[in-house]
């Protein structure tokens, strides 16, 4: 991919090796893009972090070297395009980032689905998504058994202790029924899995109120995508798994539909939470409203919330009809994404940004944006 020639080793010691100091000319469509909405999503983050900040990841672009950025937007409410590139160009460095293996990265696409829902169970609508039970437990090495996988975040308080907790196919055949844990109840089970997946979503109530639902929580157990199982199975090519045909698939296969299901055995809960702007996406990971088409979610481990990267996907063409050249913010994270230039595209909310982001599975460069506090003006 272009923008790579110039680029060279970044000179901060703080920072893994492999990220590749360049200059804005060297960032394949930065002088095309637009940055305005770019800039309201990094300052909604900078409003976050003044009451509760986000951890530094540990590829070494900590949180507080973004400090005199955040100040300057948190200063800035009304600005212009203009003032945004200056902004963004005034404090920031783009650097490289490259896969692990050194070649480009690769993004996906997720979005906020649309579905209709009841407060109460129905015959028609019988299909559960779940609080988050009381006996579900954050664990980490402090409480983490000696036999418990290193992976779960989450267990299962028991009289013996913490375990792990029931994967999906034991809530589905009936372990937490009885306990009133259902928050809403949908009409689909494929809509309530991609729900789950997704990990927020917008319903349209019975009595015509609409409600917003968001991560809470989850099961613990290791994310398998049914795609994959798809493909392992033989029932999918592998240049044929995209969001739509997997949901042809079960509509097809209706009588099967379990058995794919409970191979992905981690389980999503989930909470109620405020509408806020309906323009906007669901409050996530970094507890600010998603933007669409300018928030991304990235490995939570690696990377720190509020970094911009500037994401190069010349082959992407279905959310700009042209090469995919955009500032993104992170703003989330997910168990699928995993390494350090791997994204999340979010493309916003509904059946239309359903379609789009179901087929995005494309190579990118990426370019973290650093605070020149790190790197040196």
């Amino acid at each position: 991919m272009s923008g790579e020639a110039s680029c060279t080793a970044a000179s901060f010691a703080a920072l893994s090796p492999g990220i590749e100091r360049c200059s804005f000319d060297d960032v394949p469509g930065w002088r095309q893009d637009t940055l305005l909405e770019a800039f309201r999503a990094f300052a909604r983050s900078a409003t976050q972090v003044e009451t509760k900040p986000y951890r530094s990841g540990s590829l070494g672009i900590v949180l507080s070297a973004f400090a005199p950025a955040y100040t300057a937007a948190r200063a800035m409410p009304d600005i212009d395009e203009r003032s945004a590139r200056a902004f963004f160009e005034s404090h920031f460095i783009p650097c490289r980032i490259k896969s692990e293996d050194g070649g480009p990265g690769f993004v996906t696409g997720y979005y906020e689905p649309e579905v209709e829902a009841s407060r109460v169970k129905t015959e028609r609508f019988h299909v559960p998504l779940y609080r988050r039970p009381d006996d579900l437990v954050d664990v980490d090495d402090s409480n983490r058994p000696p036999d418990l996988d290193p992976y779960f975040a989450f267990a299962r308080e028991t009289d013996r202790g913490l375990v792990a907790f029931h994967d999906r196919g034991e809530i589905d055949r009936g372990a937490l029924t009885g306990r009133g844990l259902e928050l809403v109840w949908l009409d689909d089970r494929v809509d309530a899995y991609f729900i789950h997946v997704q990990g927020a979503a917008r319903l349209r109530l019975q009595d015509g109120s609409a409600m917003r639902v968001t991560y809470a929580a989850k099961s613990g157990h290791h994310f398998t995508g049914v795609g994959r199982v798809l493909i392992e199975r033989g029932e999918l090519s592998p240049d044929a798994v995209t969001m739509q045909s997997i949901r042809a698939w079960f509509s097809e296969n209706p009588n099967r539909i379990d058995e794919i299901l409970w191979q992905n055995r981690s389980f999503i809960f989930f909470r109620e939470t405020e509408m806020g702007d309906r323009e906007l996406g669901p409050v996530a990971a970094a507890k600010v409203q998603l933007t669409p088409g300018r928030s991304i979610a990235v490995d939570r481990l690696l990377h720190t919330f509020g970094t911009p990267f500037f994401i190069d996907a010349p082959d992407l063409h279905a959310v700009d009809n042209g090469p995919f050249r955009r500032l993104m913010i992170a703003q989330d994270t997910g168990s699928a994404i995993t390494g350090q230039a791997r994204a999340d595209l979010f493309i916003g909310s509904g059946t239309a940004a359903g379609e789009i982001a179901g087929g995005i599975r494309h190579k990118a460069d990426f370019y973290a944006l650093v605070p020149r506090t790190l790197l040196g003006r």
